[in-house]
């Protein structure tokens, strides 16, 4: 099949990452797969001067930054300058893939030349940064959905009507996160993904662990991010934190923690919560996407409900005060839910739902 997928960005977010993954391993099967992208967004004079007063700095204007697609077997046709793409910047395919509500906008008046449409919906993106009214729109056009939780599933068939949306959760590659058998630390340690976006609940994170360290002084506290910390979202001086950690370190994190913790106000599906898990640590969430999904209270982690610190604090405490066999039960039983279904299952069910459309 020749399918294209049409992404608003090529950054590291995780929603661009699960494009790229799914993009590589089509790729590797035989199809003729294009990722379409518009050019790095300079920021304007206005930007600049906001970042200068808030004091963050000038904003440096620098070339393309990491990419998901370095090194990548699938074709990525980048635009000469930050504009949305045009029916003419991609070529002819069976499909053609919408990630994100303006390239659903973008891709709605495209000739059926250009592809049977289809909407891959990682998260109900109506936050008031963004024009929640137009974003509402995307998700009633006659696209063939796609979601990667039951709660997406369910607001695409309660609030939009529609009820033939596939269902098809992310996955975990065990090759880049594993453990070895482990013990619990010799300190106890937590770990979470720092970002600076509110609905990702730094602050409910934080809120959470001081709590526990009131009860737990030698508490180890580590956090990695694609973001540096600024000062209206700081880290207290008793988080470790790791700035874009490759790979192999980001298993390292995870496989030093006894728990992994988030406390996000909204999550279409959260990818750390099966990377975690591969790597043998339990995790304690709040009661958002993939979590209500895959996370059993008392087998392998906790659910507690959103923005509610105080519960965050008291699950965490409880998987770090379970004596050394009983965590050891619940790290492989993380570890089993990570490995009951991979990225071949979910490559499997997008390519059945792309065939079906094009016949």
């Amino acid at each position: 099949m020749r399918i294209t997928f049409v992404i608003p960005k090529d950054d590291l977010a995780g929603g661009i990452r699960v494009v790229s993954i799914y993009a590589e391993r089509l790729t590797r099967r035989g199809h003729d797969v294009v990722v379409v992208v518009p050019a790095d967004n300079r920021p304007s004079l206005p930007t600049k001067i906001r970042s200068f007063m808030a004091g963050r700095g000038w904003p440096k204007v620098s070339g393309p930054g990491p990419s998901y697609f370095s090194s990548h077997p699938t074709r990525l046709l980048k635009l000469d300058c930050a504009r949305p793409v045009t029916e003419a910047d991609v070529p002819d395919a069976d499909v053609i893939v919408a990630t994100w509500w303006e390239t659903a906008e973008w891709i709605s008046q495209f000739a059926p030349s250009k592809g049977k449409k289809v909407y891959f919906i990682q998260h109900h993106e109506v936050f008031a940064h963004l024009p929640i009214e137009r974003a509402r729109k995307t998700y009633r056009l006659p696209f063939k959905k796609v979601v990667i939780s039951r709660w997406l599933q369910d607001i695409m068939r309660d609030q939009y009507g529609d009820r033939d949306v596939a269902l098809i959760p992310n996955s975990v590659d065990t090759r880049q996160f594993f453990s070895e058998p482990r013990l619990k630390q010799s300190v106890p340690s937590v770990g979470f993904v720092y970002s600076r976006v509110e609905f990702k609940g730094a602050d409910v994170i934080l809120e959470a662990l001081s709590k526990v360290r009131q009860e737990a002084p030698q508490l180890r506290v580590l956090a990695f991010g694609a973001e540096l910390p600024v000062p209206e979202r700081p880290l207290p001086a008793w988080v470790e934190f790791k700035y874009r950690p490759a790979q192999d370190e980001m298993r390292k994190i995870y496989s030093s923690c006894d728990v992994w913790l988030c406390g996000s106000r909204s999550e279409g599906f959260y990818l750390p919560m099966l990377e975690a898990m591969a790597c043998r640590c339990p995790v304690v969430s709040t009661k958002v996407g993939g979590p209500i999904d895959n996370i059993e209270d008392g087998t392998n982690g906790y659910l507690a409900n959103i923005e509610d610190a105080a519960a965050l604090a008291a699950r965490t405490l409880q998987v770090l005060r379970l004596n050394e066999l009983d965590w050891e039960t619940m790290s492989q039983a993380a570890l089993s839910t990570a490995e009951k279904y991979t990225w071949d299952d979910a490559t499997d069910s997008l390519e059945i739902v792309f065939r079906q459309l094009c016949q």
